[in-house]
């Protein structure tokens, strides 16, 4: 009796601490908002580090609140709950009927008939492990009674010759490595449990053999990319094996995106990644090459060479996220108010730059010659009395306002032609994926390695861009290429099959 007098005590308790902790989580999501709002420019990794331990602290929230049931109250009400999404409706539906015990005839009861009196359902998501199989094709042989001419169908192209990978394989396993960043040796671990043997070096050989058969379309996706009126560069570091030494030396990734969808354009984005093995000028020379227009990259003295070529020099467009992120760093380790009000100035930037991305170049111009130009030059006068007051020539914090005054040209160019960007980060994304990639893969094999890469880091990077799945794509690619005439081989770059492939998928 008194373990019962307890009960409606132990519920209320039950009940306050459910709503402190979703309290909390409410709070916690605010706070990751708040955050993600913040970020101006490329993510600092201490912003994003702090975001992690929100997410995960909010992940254990959650965790812990979906153990036990809600409790009641004495009036019957369940405790409130967030409103949880539907599932997703192009996903196929498998029905369970679950049957009385009874049967459907006779009630348990009094052993009277049953009539029907409508059902209850609800939706469990569920995954299904990929599975295997083998395609057989079969080609039956048929002779002519009366010439006895042999009669068969024509044997079905394979990506590879003679090989047994089918497109879809060739294509799971290159995303695998490409995107989710699984090396090869991991891959043929994963497919033993399910007792398909395949050795790390015949996946490796059907990575080089599918690069060398999707080349002619990464050069038609390279010759796109170099087609625009703007592009956004970057570079990140490989480490390639040295032939024998042992050793690794570095090699260089570099990233050119074609993205003007920000600025209302309608062309496709597109990204091409080029292997060098090392970092010299001449390497970007060589790829932009046949570029004209804009180029917005970060200050990196090997494209001065691009902007002062004889011949059609390319117009510079510096990025701010590259010069905020000089403020940041002195902010973070010196808590510099001077800093901080840096960040607050070039964030003001940002906020113009948020309220006009996807609107014509003519209107975003607009709007920054009578909003974002007066920000600017309260700001340089701001630089040139803050350094002007700057005990230490030599502090980090003079460091960025000179780094900052350097580029004010190339910064402020955005403010000239409404197709540039603030900032660089559109090919910072792209870069992204290689930094993963980098942790996981250890180096590249060989400088063909590294080329091999820069290929398949393009065509899955594109397909993303255009919002399509990159194992579909390349699926699809698979299928078709080795018998795709090679003078429309720009038929299969990834906008030109995204209504194929939307179509394909919703009728599976």
């Amino acid at each position: 009796m008194p373990r019962a007098a307890a009960l409606p005590t132990d519920v209320h308790t039950l009940q306050q601490r459910l709503r402190a902790a979703e309290a909390l989580i409410e709070s916690l999501k605010l706070q990751i908002s708040r955050l993600q709002r913040a970020r101006f420019g490329r993510s600092s990794e201490q912003l994003d580090v702090q975001i992690a331990q929100l997410e995960l602290s909010l992940e254990e929230l959650q965790a812990s609140t979906a153990a036990p049931p809600a409790p009641q109250d004495l009036a019957g009400t369940p405790a409130s709950r967030p409103t949880r999404k539907a599932l997703p409706e192009h996903l196929p539906r498998e029905p369970h009927v679950h049957q009385p015990d009874c049967g459907t005839c006779i009630c348990p009861e009094c052993g009277g008939a049953l009539r029907g009196l409508g059902e209850d359902c609800s939706e469990m998501l569920e995954f299904v492990p990929e599975h295997w199989k083998v395609i057989k094709h079969v080609r039956p042989k048929y002779s002519c009674r009366k010439c006895q001419k042999v009669v068969q169908a024509q044997a079905p192209s394979r990506p590879i010759p003679y090989s047994y990978a089918g497109p879809g394989l060739l294509a799971h396993i290159l995303v695998s490595k490409f995107c989710d960043h699984l090396p090869f040796y991991r891959q043929s671990e994963i497919y033993a449990r399910d007792e398909v043997h395949i050795e790390r070096s015949t996946l490796a050989q059907w990575g080089g053999a599918g690069c060398a058969l999707l080349e002619p379309l990464t050069q038609a996706l390279g010759h796109y990319v170099l087609s625009g009126y703007k592009l956004h560069a970057d570079d990140s570091p490989i480490r390639v094996l040295a032939p024998g030494t042992g050793k690794t030396r570095t090699g260089r990734l570099w990233a050119y995106v074609r993205d003007d969808r920000p600025a209302g354009s309608t062309d496709p984005p597109a990204v091409w990644f080029r292997y060098s093995p090392d970092r010299k000028a001449e390497r970007p020379r060589s790829h932009l090459r046949p570029f004209r227009g804009i180029l917005q990259a970060d200050a990196y003295g090997g494209f001065n060479g691009l902007y002062e070529r004889a011949q059609d020099p390319l117009m510079e467009a510096a990025c701010w996220a590259h010069a905020r992120r000089k403020f940041f760093d002195v902010h973070a380790n010196e808590g510099s108010v001077l800093a901080r009000e840096a960040l607050e100035r070039i964030g003001a930037l940002y906020a113009v730059e948020q309220q006009i991305r996807g609107k014509l170049p003519a209107e975003r111009l607009r709007i920054r010659q009578q909003r974002t130009v007066p920000l600017l030059d309260e700001l340089h006068h701001w630089l040139h009395a803050t350094l002007g007051r700057e005990a230490s020539k030599k502090s980090s914090l003079a460091g960025a306002i000179r780094y900052t005054l350097t580029l004010w040209r190339a910064l402020t160019r955005f403010c000239e032609d409404g197709r540039i960007e603030a900032d660089n980060n559109a090919a910072e994304r792209e870069l992204r994926v290689v930094a993963l990639g980098r942790k996981n893969f250890l180096f590249a094999g060989s400088d063909a390695g590294g080329e091999r890469a820069a290929a398949f880091y393009s065509l899955i990077g594109t397909a993303k861009l255009c919002g399509l799945d990159p194992e579909a794509y390349l699926r699809y690619v698979f299928e078709h290429i080795a018998d795709h005439p090679i003078n429309k081989i720009h038929e299969l770059l990834p906008w030109c099959l995204a209504s194929r492939l939307t179509d394909m998928r919703r009728v599976a």
